[in-house]
């Protein structure tokens, strides 16, 4: 067939969604002798060589493009069936998947069909691993249904993907709202190898290594929207287990508002972010939204005027306007190095990722000290604990109480889904409960969610931030100088107006935006409750 002219390639690649208009219309821009649309697409890793291939096969031949050889290569070794493991084909599969067999080991596209997971994908599925007459459409299957799980991750929200194997079958389960759920039906034991190996070959794993945990990325467009696949391995005794940590590129919250920030919380937090030099510290577990707040923050203190640097493991989310670096310490590229290599570079705004030892806290600290603003996170249960792990890190506390000037401690909670959302009656034994643990006053209107369609009948769907904040004053600094423990900071705090966790969370109980079974959930057995029923003793 004659070679497409780049016109007819930008309209087949928008039409099978691998490409939006706007990306045309930037890869036109960047054209240059010698270096077509094409080639621009596939270096700026929109779309990949097989998905190029497969709509026009002469698009990257020639002096300056690619080899089609080597892409064809690509599409063996992902048809090649596991070791010792042959598969045969069930052609009828095409009426319920996408069977899109074509695709590359670090970029996937995946279009926008409507497909589905449901017992009678699986059924057939599992009776194309019993018919071994074609192993190379057998893999296509197996192709199709991999990135149909993908797309069933991001229409459910997913923030996470299990592929869990068990005695007799493979189990995926999806992390939606913090909470594992089992929505997608178990898949025959025998497929577990070759879905697996497919994602392994994605993400540049070695599928010949089951022994040993690894790690690995992909990127996907998925109904026209670029998500990140972060890969881990862990051998167990029914196989590896497999977990992908989805990471939308394009939908970043960064308004505090959205995020549970209110009121005087809000106004101090956003008063913090525009002082000139000082520490700002982000702390909770992990998966309490952390990075999110933090790159809220770098939002709203973004402008031309300000030279911002940011050190992550890894970079998360691309924002404009800022530069953004990683660490590596295969090559000895740590926080600490990094940081203090940000320090020669004329910074306003340092983000630090996390500060994990003695080395980082004290080039963070003497950087906040030197007239630049610090943001980073620590993993503490609450505000107050930030002072100590600072001082467990032999800190000076002369030099934590000069250089701190607030520390956030959050969780996330679920928020009651406005779909089916309604008032607990009264006279429940839930609704007795939830007014004695909230020790709230009896009649209050509490909220409990019906379950529907719109969250997979949870009650719930999307989250929120539950928020304390401390406010580093006068009175606080001197305390950290005299070296006070946490329960008299905690003391001093609450007494110089901070709202903590446990009131901020009544406070949303009371609006109507999530349960006092999710209080307790999340909060209950917590250092900061215990703290804080201290004080009120």
């Amino acid at each position: 067939m004659p070679k497409m002219t780049e016109q007819e390639l930008a309209k087949a690649l928008v039409a099978s969604g691998l490409l939006s208009p706007q990306q045309v219309q930037t890869a036109a821009q960047m054209r240059r002798p010698g270096h077509g649309l094409a080639q621009i697409i596939v270096d700026k890793g929109w779309v990949n060589q097989i998905d190029i291939l497969q709509v026009d096969p002469e698009a990257l031949s020639g002096p300056t493009g690619t080899n089609p050889q080597a892409g064809a290569q690509i599409v063996d070794a992902i048809k090649r069936p596991e070791p010792q493991r042959e598969l045969g084909v069930q052609t009828s599969l095409d009426a319920v998947l996408d069977t899109n067999a074509n695709m590359p080991t670090h970029h996937v596209g995946i279009g926008q069909e409507n497909t589905s997971l449901d017992s009678s994908a699986v059924r057939i599925l599992g009776e194309a691993a019993r018919d071994r007459d074609d192993d190379d459409g057998t893999m296509g299957v197996i192709v199709a249904y991999c990135n149909e799980m993908l797309r069933f991750a991001v229409e459910s929200r997913a923030s996470d993907m299990h592929l869990e194997p068990r005695e007799t079958h493979l189990r995926p389960r999806y992390r939606i709202d913090g909470e594992l759920q089992s929505l997608g039906q178990d898949v025959p034991r025998e497929l577990q190898a070759p879905i697996l190996s497919r994602y392994k070959l994605l993400a540049n794993l070695d599928i010949t290594e089951t022994r040993m945990p690894q790690d690995g990325r992909f990127r996907a467009i998925i109904g026209g929207r670029q998500f990140d696949f972060r890969v881990s391995t862990l051998p167990s005794i029914y196989g590896e287990k497999m977990v992908m940590r989805l990471l939308d590129r394009t939908s970043l919250v960064t308004d505090l508002t959205r995020l549970g920030f209110a009121g005087e919380t809000r106004d101090l937090f956003e008063e913090m972010l525009h002082r000139s030099y000082g520490m700002i510290l982000v702390t909770g577990p992990t998966g309490s939204g952390k990075t999110t707040t933090l790159y809220a923050a770098l939002a709203a203190t973004r402008d031309e005027t300000k030279n911002i640097v940011t050190v992550e493991d890894p970079v998360e989310y691309e924002m404009p306007g800022i530069t953004q670096t990683s660490i590596n310490t295969d090559i000895g590229l740590t926080f600490a190095t990094q940081l203090r290599a940000i320090l020669r570079q004329d910074p306003d705004v340092i983000l630090v990722g996390e500060i994990r030892d003695a080395e980082t806290s004290d080039m963070a600290i003497r950087a906040a000290l030197t007239g630049h603003l610090v943001l980073s996170t620590l993993h503490t249960n609450s505000a107050v604990a930030a002072v100590t792990r600072f001082q467990d890190m032999d800190v000076p506390s002369f030099l934590i109480a000069s250089s701190l000037s607030g520390v956030l401690a959050q969780r996330l909670v679920r928020l009651l889904c406005r779909h089916c959302k309604r008032e607990m009656p009264t006279d429940s034994p839930d609704y007795d409960l939830n007014i004695a643990r909230l020790k709230l006053a009896p009649g209050t209107t509490l909220y409990e969610g019906g379950g529907c369609e719109e969250c997979n009948n949870t009650g719930y769907r999307g989250r929120l931030a539950v928020i304390e904040l401390l406010n580093v004053n006068r009175e606080i600094r001197q305390a950290i100088m005299d070296k006070a423990d946490a329960t008299t900071l905690q003391r001093l705090a609450v007494k110089s107006g901070m709202k903590t966790l446990w009131q901020d969370a009544i406070e949303k109980v009371q609006r109507g935006l999530t349960t006092g079974d999710e209080v307790a959930r999340v909060l209950l057995g917590t250092d900061e409750v215990e703290i804080e029923t201290n004080i009120e003793a």
